[in-house]
Protein backbone atom coordinates (compact mmCIF):
# COMPACT_ATOMS: atom_id res chain seq x y z
CA UNK A 1 0.00 0.00 0.00
CA UNK A 2 1.40 3.36 -1.04
CA UNK A 3 0.90 6.29 1.27
CA UNK A 4 1.02 9.85 0.06
CA UNK A 5 1.88 12.77 2.23
CA UNK A 6 -0.81 15.36 2.66
CA UNK A 7 0.06 18.95 3.38
CA UNK A 8 -2.64 20.92 5.09
CA UNK A 9 -2.50 24.65 4.53
CA UNK A 10 -4.59 27.03 6.61
CA UNK A 11 -7.58 28.46 4.79
CA UNK A 12 -7.39 32.10 3.71
CA UNK A 13 -9.26 34.23 6.20
CA UNK A 14 -12.10 36.16 4.67
CA UNK A 15 -14.27 38.91 6.05
CA UNK A 16 -17.82 39.95 5.38
CA UNK A 17 -21.31 39.05 6.49
CA UNK A 18 -23.07 36.04 5.06
CA UNK A 19 -19.92 34.56 3.52
CA UNK A 20 -20.27 31.54 1.28
CA UNK A 21 -18.22 29.75 -1.31
CA UNK A 22 -19.09 27.41 -4.14
CA UNK A 23 -17.74 25.89 -7.31
CA UNK A 24 -19.00 26.85 -10.75
CA UNK A 25 -18.18 24.45 -13.58
CA UNK A 26 -17.30 26.08 -16.92
CA UNK A 27 -15.95 24.86 -20.27
CA UNK A 28 -12.60 26.45 -19.30
CA UNK A 29 -12.39 24.69 -15.93
CA UNK A 30 -13.95 25.07 -12.50
CA UNK A 31 -14.23 28.47 -10.86
CA UNK A 32 -14.25 28.96 -7.09
CA UNK A 33 -16.72 31.66 -6.11
CA UNK A 34 -16.71 33.66 -2.87
CA UNK A 35 -19.69 35.82 -1.96
CA UNK A 36 -21.05 37.84 0.93
CA UNK A 37 -24.43 39.47 1.49
CA UNK A 38 -23.41 42.44 -0.69
CA UNK A 39 -22.38 40.42 -3.77
CA UNK A 40 -19.71 38.32 -5.41
CA UNK A 41 -16.30 38.96 -3.83
CA UNK A 42 -14.16 36.58 -5.86
CA UNK A 43 -14.17 34.17 -8.77
CA UNK A 44 -10.98 32.27 -9.56
CA UNK A 45 -9.87 29.45 -11.82
CA UNK A 46 -8.14 26.76 -9.79
CA UNK A 47 -4.48 27.55 -9.31
CA UNK A 48 -4.58 30.70 -11.42
CA UNK A 49 -2.09 33.42 -10.58
CA UNK A 50 -3.22 35.20 -7.38
CA UNK A 51 -5.58 32.30 -6.62
CA UNK A 52 -6.33 32.56 -2.89
CA UNK A 53 -6.27 28.82 -2.21
CA UNK A 54 -8.54 27.41 0.47
CA UNK A 55 -11.14 29.86 1.72
CA UNK A 56 -12.43 30.19 5.25
CA UNK A 57 -16.11 30.35 4.28
CA UNK A 58 -18.90 27.75 4.39
CA UNK A 59 -19.74 25.93 1.16
CA UNK A 60 -23.14 27.01 -0.11
CA UNK A 61 -23.60 26.54 -3.85
CA UNK A 62 -27.16 27.88 -3.54
CA UNK A 63 -26.07 31.22 -2.04
CA UNK A 64 -27.90 33.99 -3.91
CA UNK A 65 -24.93 35.61 -5.72
CA UNK A 66 -23.13 32.33 -6.42
CA UNK A 67 -26.31 30.86 -7.93
CA UNK A 68 -26.84 33.97 -10.05
CA UNK A 69 -23.21 33.97 -11.21
CA UNK A 70 -23.56 30.29 -12.19
CA UNK A 71 -26.72 31.00 -14.24
CA UNK A 72 -25.17 34.02 -15.95
CA UNK A 73 -21.90 32.22 -16.69
CA UNK A 74 -23.82 29.29 -18.22
CA UNK A 75 -25.58 31.77 -20.53
CA UNK A 76 -22.30 33.59 -21.30
CA UNK A 77 -20.48 30.40 -22.29
CA UNK A 78 -23.48 29.42 -24.43
CA UNK A 79 -23.12 32.75 -26.28
CA UNK A 80 -26.44 34.07 -24.96
CA UNK A 81 -25.28 36.73 -22.46
CA UNK A 82 -23.14 39.80 -23.05
CA UNK A 83 -23.64 41.79 -19.83
CA UNK A 84 -23.47 40.35 -16.33
CA UNK A 85 -25.90 41.66 -13.73
CA UNK A 86 -24.75 39.79 -10.60
CA UNK A 87 -23.90 42.14 -7.73
CA UNK A 88 -20.16 42.57 -7.20
CA UNK A 89 -18.31 43.29 -3.96
CA UNK A 90 -14.56 42.96 -4.67
CA UNK A 91 -12.12 44.34 -2.13
CA UNK A 92 -8.90 46.12 -3.01
CA UNK A 93 -7.14 49.43 -2.77
CA UNK A 94 -8.92 52.56 -4.02
CA UNK A 95 -6.77 52.46 -7.18
CA UNK A 96 -7.48 48.75 -7.82
CA UNK A 97 -11.20 49.28 -7.35
CA UNK A 98 -11.15 52.23 -9.79
CA UNK A 99 -9.42 50.02 -12.38
CA UNK A 100 -11.88 47.16 -11.78
CA UNK A 101 -14.83 49.55 -12.22
CA UNK A 102 -13.30 50.68 -15.51
CA UNK A 103 -12.93 47.05 -16.60
CA UNK A 104 -16.66 46.55 -16.02
CA UNK A 105 -17.35 49.34 -18.52
CA UNK A 106 -15.66 47.45 -21.39
CA UNK A 107 -18.52 46.05 -23.43
CA UNK A 108 -18.57 42.47 -24.67
CA UNK A 109 -16.84 42.39 -28.05
CA UNK A 110 -14.61 45.40 -27.29
CA UNK A 111 -11.04 45.62 -26.04
CA UNK A 112 -8.88 48.31 -24.49
CA UNK A 113 -5.27 48.73 -23.40
CA UNK A 114 -3.49 49.30 -20.09
CA UNK A 115 -2.43 52.77 -21.24
CA UNK A 116 -5.98 53.78 -22.12
CA UNK A 117 -7.26 52.61 -18.73
CA UNK A 118 -4.45 54.53 -17.01
CA UNK A 119 -5.55 57.71 -18.81
CA UNK A 120 -9.23 57.07 -18.02
CA UNK A 121 -8.59 56.62 -14.28
CA UNK A 122 -6.58 59.85 -14.19
CA UNK A 123 -3.08 58.35 -13.99
CA UNK A 124 -1.69 58.51 -17.54
CA UNK A 125 1.81 57.44 -16.46
CA UNK A 126 0.55 54.44 -14.49
CA UNK A 127 0.25 51.74 -17.19
CA UNK A 128 2.30 49.29 -15.10
CA UNK A 129 0.23 49.97 -11.98
CA UNK A 130 -2.90 49.43 -14.06
CA UNK A 131 -1.41 46.15 -15.29
CA UNK A 132 -0.80 45.08 -11.70
CA UNK A 133 -4.37 46.01 -10.71
CA UNK A 134 -5.79 44.17 -13.72
CA UNK A 135 -3.72 41.12 -12.76
CA UNK A 136 -5.14 41.25 -9.23
CA UNK A 137 -8.75 41.37 -10.45
CA UNK A 138 -10.47 38.96 -8.03
CA UNK A 139 -13.53 38.30 -10.22
CA UNK A 140 -12.34 36.68 -13.43
CA UNK A 141 -14.55 36.61 -16.54
CA UNK A 142 -17.34 38.74 -14.98
CA UNK A 143 -14.95 41.67 -14.39
CA UNK A 144 -13.55 41.34 -17.92
CA UNK A 145 -9.80 41.77 -17.56
CA UNK A 146 -9.49 39.41 -20.55
CA UNK A 147 -10.58 42.35 -22.73
CA UNK A 148 -7.36 44.26 -21.96
CA UNK A 149 -4.72 43.78 -24.65
CA UNK A 150 -1.41 45.42 -25.50
CA UNK A 151 -1.31 48.91 -27.03
CA UNK A 152 -0.17 47.28 -30.28
CA UNK A 153 -3.08 44.81 -30.33
CA UNK A 154 -1.17 41.83 -28.95
CA UNK A 155 -2.48 39.35 -26.45
CA UNK A 156 -0.95 40.10 -23.05
CA UNK A 157 -0.87 38.25 -19.73
CA UNK A 158 -3.89 36.76 -18.00
CA UNK A 159 -3.92 35.32 -14.48
CA UNK A 160 -5.99 32.35 -15.69
CA UNK A 161 -3.59 31.57 -18.54
CA UNK A 162 -3.35 32.93 -22.07
CA UNK A 163 -5.22 29.92 -23.48
CA UNK A 164 -8.25 30.92 -21.40
CA UNK A 165 -7.92 34.59 -22.36
CA UNK A 166 -7.89 33.63 -26.03
CA UNK A 167 -10.90 31.34 -25.53
CA UNK A 168 -12.86 34.14 -23.82
CA UNK A 169 -12.04 36.57 -26.63
CA UNK A 170 -13.11 33.91 -29.16
CA UNK A 171 -16.45 33.46 -27.35
CA UNK A 172 -17.01 37.21 -27.63
CA UNK A 173 -16.06 37.31 -31.31
CA UNK A 174 -12.95 39.42 -30.74
CA UNK A 175 -10.44 38.76 -33.49
CA UNK A 176 -6.91 39.95 -32.86
CA UNK A 177 -4.52 40.73 -35.68
CA UNK A 178 -2.95 37.55 -37.13
CA UNK A 179 0.46 38.40 -35.63
CA UNK A 180 -1.08 38.98 -32.20
CA UNK A 181 -2.80 35.60 -32.24
CA UNK A 182 0.42 33.89 -33.39
CA UNK A 183 2.30 35.62 -30.56
CA UNK A 184 -0.24 34.31 -28.06
CA UNK A 185 -0.02 30.74 -29.39
CA UNK A 186 3.77 30.83 -29.29
CA UNK A 187 3.74 31.99 -25.68
CA UNK A 188 1.64 28.96 -24.70
CA UNK A 189 4.37 26.53 -25.74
Amino acid sequence: MTRTASISLPARRTTGTGLAQGVIETPLGPLTALACDAGLMGLWFDRQQHWPGLLDAPVDDAQRWIAQAREELDLYFAGRLQAFKVALAPRGTAFQEAVWRRLCAIRCGDTTSYGRIAREVGSPQASRAVGAAVGRNPITVIVPCHRVIGENGTLTGYAGGLHRKQALLDIEGIVLAPGARHHAQASLL
